[in-house]
């Protein structure tokens, strides 16, 4: 977990005492073209300068970036000289910013560092703002990059990538569009139950989880639908943030690992393939995690008190169909441009990423994952 965490309406106010502490003087500030545009980059730069801090903007941060792109941010913050990056808005900025302090201190290809623990040295300290309620990247080890030459997006995982600060201000969401809402709302949903029926799940980790699940089965339809509410707005931040910390001890499964070769053949939004998925993941590992599904059941608030447990795993699975539906999610992947030529490829790629799939609590072959992304075709 990082440091320091601050979690709050106003917490984006806590950036210069945060900068100070760290015994920061210059601040290389990770954005994005979105972020730039309504004015929230403007704000936080604006914090700082005014409280005698040196700042540099970099805001070429795209969806889903590049492999290209933290190398670009670790050059800004040796020109610079910035001895803080902060990382302000969704989980692709925050990434970047990540990864650009490591690249820093120890430039060259970030793709040598895909997988697990294959960091050796910290960079300059981060500060992770999220703008978004869906990846969490605020409190995780993980950056994701695209590689558009094997088109497949690649996890890196290390210590080095913690965040030092994290400041949740749920009021930043609030200019989210319904549909951005939507689809980072279901990853963040996405994380808490991947995490919960994962292999390797672990009481401490659960207790995030559930209260996650809790959060958005309550939260998310008001979130989407009247994006003002605060209270929502809040509830989803949370729940997010909760999401986040199960990526560390326990990660995620199927539903990323097969995520991964949607967003990297065909430019999909990584929420939006979870959203798409999800569902169908969680109907083929229903045999494995009946009671862990009627778990996930009580926590979106249904009641099923006859039920067996096989009853109530039923009930969450369509609970979390319906809810995709009801927040404008009920997407096919034929809608979204992907052939269903393309499904037998998906499946060989989607199996390879082993990093998740060994966390899957069902064990899953390429011809399963065809099946699956047929059925959500």
């Amino acid at each position: 977990m990082p440091g320091r965490l601050c979690f709050g309406a106003g917490a984006i106010l806590e950036l210069p005492g945060q900068v100070r502490r760290l015994a920061g003087t210059c601040v290389l500030l990770v954005s994005d073209p979105g972020i730039v545009a309504c004015g929230l980059a403007a704000r936080g730069e604006e914090i700082l300068k005014s409280a005698g801090f040196r700042c540099v903007v970099f805001s070429s941060v795209e969806p889903d970036p590049s492999v290209e792109t933290p190398v670009a941010a670790a050059s800004a913050v040796v020109a610079a000289a910035a001895d803080v990056i902060v990382g302000l808005g969704g989980g692709s900025a925050i990434d970047v910013a990540k990864l650009a302090a490591v690249l820093a201190v120890d430039p060259g290809d970030p793709l040598r560092f895909a997988g697990i623990a294959k960091i050796s040295k910290a960079g300059p300290p981060v500060i992770a703002v999220p703008t978004t309620a869906g990846t969490g990247s605020e409190v995780t080890p993980i950056a994701v990059l695209s590689d558009k030459a094997a088109h497949l997006k690649k996890g890196i995982v290390s210590e080095h990538l913690i965040p030092k600060v994290a400041l949740v201000d749920p009021h930043l969401t609030v200019s989210l569009p319904p549909r951005v809402t939507a689809y980072t709302g279901m990853d963040a949903l996405t994380h808490c139950i991947e995490a919960y029926t994962n292999r390797f799940s672990q009481p401490f980790v659960d207790t995030f989880a559930l209260e996650g699940i809790r959060l958005i089965g309550a939260s998310i339809r008001t979130a989407v639908h009247n994006g003002n509410d605060l209270a929502a707005r809040g509830a989803m931040a949370l729940a997010s943030l909760y999401g986040g910390l199960c990526l560390g001890p326990v990660n995620t499964a199927a539903v990323h690992a097969m995520a991964y070769p949607l967003g990297g053949n065909f430019n999909v939004p990584h929420g939006l393939a979870n959203a798409v998925l999800l569902p169908e993941v969680m109907e083929f590992n229903l045999p494995s995690c009946a009671e862990r599904y009627a778990c996930i059941a009580a926590a979106l608030g249904l009641k099923c008190p006859e039920d067996s447990a096989e009853a109530s795993a039923r009930k969450a699975v369509d609970a979390v169909r319906a809810l995709a539906r009801e927040i404008g999610m009920n997407v096919r992947l034929r809608d979204l441009g992907v052939p269903i030529s393309a499904i037998s490829t998906m499946a060989r790629e989607a199996v390879q990423v082993t990093r998740l799939m060994q966390n899957n609590p069902r064990a899953m072959t390429a011809e399963e994952a065809a099946t699956i992304y047929t059925a959500a075709h």
